[in-house]
């Protein structure tokens, strides 16, 4: 009896032995997973655009509606943008907002948990609406929940910082940044002399305006010295102007050009790495109104494009955009998916139960005005704006299916309406496109997918994609 205890003893301290040996091993095992019986699992993202929620999701209903949070719930990891901050309104509005200023009830999150979210990125133009304060209420809120965020700090380094969530198909990390903001938004970097500035994840730019010599001499006379002891940019020389936060230089055809700050590329690639090997998934968002053109809102602007393949190249598996509040192309670039703005998923943006005294003075309201003439008098009776543009009520939700061997094996495309052309209390919140609608969705994205090399395909009222590899 002993000594078939000793041989079961020596088996079982081989096999800690070489499990042990297995743990040690420095190198890193590839990314992926395979069931108990060795069959593929697949991996799949849930993707969506801006979420501006100010009232219950859970109580809405039109047709199809479990279908599409199904769609959510179900996948492997879920995303959406949040565009908002969670305060009592009892902090003063800053001198320089993203427009709206933000502000939303703290049941928000409890919405968000049950539409499905796992991931909320922070960086957008509305971060300081309600300044540093305003920032921290929204982070404090949201350190009470089990979403994942990522985008805003309290230096550069952890504005800069990836945001973890733990699945069973793996860690995912998330990278959160902004091209579009007020300038006093930006975080800056801590020193050992000095603390660093909360404030977002920035990624900056350049944008490049080629204009004929007439209009550059003009621009150079309006222009006038620069005086940079007060903190005016510099003259350029030579042949490039530096005026009001652009370049201008002279040539024979009108074109913009931009490119992405070197040095905020070269740390947030940086910041991709670092999660690659934290993690086992990726996923990048950005928050970019700017276009190609201004005549074109439909394409995003070059130093997008350049953001968008640098975060590929560094590791990431997914770019997701939003920001201009309509849909932008989609791009599979080294077998990994860009989408260059998914608009909107919930846009409730008129709804903001209160707005500062600078939003009233800027419509010519007075003091006597309340929050629902502000809104009426700035879309001057949704006859402009928002309101009166179909394509910011489109979206759609993207389904991201990867193998077992991390290989995109397919993006669906499920359409989205929020309610075009209704009352102000009945549009915002997301729902199954109609036939018509899901047609037009399909179409508009099919002409902002094609000089991206994507083909949208629609069937059986789901969209899928085909890409050149």
């Amino acid at each position: 009896m002993k000594h078939t205890i000793r041989i079961a003893e020596a088996v079982l301290l081989g096999l800690l032995a070489a499990q042990a040996a297995d743990a040690a091993s420095p190198s890193r095992p590839a990314k992926g997973w395979e069931s108990a019986a060795g069959q593929e699992t697949k991996t799949v993202f849930a993707l969506t655009g801006d979420a501006i929620i100010n009232r219950r999701l859970s109580t809405f209903r039109a047709p199809g509606v479990d279908d599409m949070f199904g769609v959510i719930r179900q996948a492997d990891v879920a995303f959406t943008n949040f565009e908002t901050l969670i305060h009592d309104f009892t902090i003063p509005g800053a001198q320089q907002s993203g427009g709206t200023y933000m502000g939303s009830p703290r049941f928000i999150t409890d919405e968000l948990a049950w539409a499905g979210f796992d991931l909320l990125g922070l960086a957008n133009n509305h971060v300081n609406d309600y300044g540093v304060d305003g920032m921290r209420s929204t982070v404090a809120a949201l350190a009470k929940t089990n979403f994942v965020y990522a985008g805003v700090g309290e230096n550069l380094a952890l504005a800069r910082k990836p945001g973890f969530l733990d699945t069973p198909k793996g860690r995912v990390a998330l990278i959160s940044t902004s091209s579009t903001f007020p300038s006093p938004i930006v975080a800056g970097a801590q020193r050992k002399d000095m603390p660093g500035r909360p404030g977002l994840n920035p990624l900056r730019s350049t944008v490049t305006y080629t204009v004929p010599q007439a209009t550059y001499d003009t621009l150079m006379t309006l222009r006038g010295p620069v005086r940079s002891n007060m903190g005016e940019g510099g003259g350029g020389g030579g042949d490039k102007l530096v005026f009001g936060g652009a370049e201008y230089v002279v040539g024979d055809e009108i074109k913009i050009s931009s490119k992405a700050n070197k040095t905020d590329l070269a740390e947030l690639q940086a910041s991709v790495r670092d999660a690659d090997q934290q993690s086992d998934w990726v996923v990048v968002s950005i928050h970019a109104h700017e276009a190609a053109n201004p005549k074109d809102q439909w394409m995003p602007a070059e130093f997008v494009v350049e953001f968008a393949h640098a975060m590929i190249d560094a590791g990431a598996d997914m770019v997701v955009g939003h920001g201009p509040h309509i849909l932008r192309g989609i791009e599979v670039y080294k077998g990994k998916p860009i989408f260059y703005s998914l608009a909107n998923f919930i846009f409730e943006n008129d709804l903001v139960e209160l707005q500062p005294a600078d939003n009233y003075e800027k419509t010519g309201l007075n003091n006597d005005s309340l929050p629902s003439d502000y809104f009426s008098k700035r879309s001057k009776n949704d006859t402009v704006g928002f309101p009166a543009d179909r394509k910011y009520w489109q979206s759609v939700v993207a389904q991201v299916v990867y193998d077992n061997d991390r290989t995109l094996q397919e993006v669906r495309l499920h359409p989205v309406s929020m309610g075009f052309g209704q009352p102000r209390s009945k549009r915002g919140q997301p729902y199954p496109s109609p036939a018509a609608e899901a047609e037009q969705i399909f179409k508009d994205l099919s002409e902002v997918s094609a000089p991206f090399g994507t083909t949208v395909n629609y069937k059986n009222g789901v969209g899928t994609i085909s890409w050149k590899k």
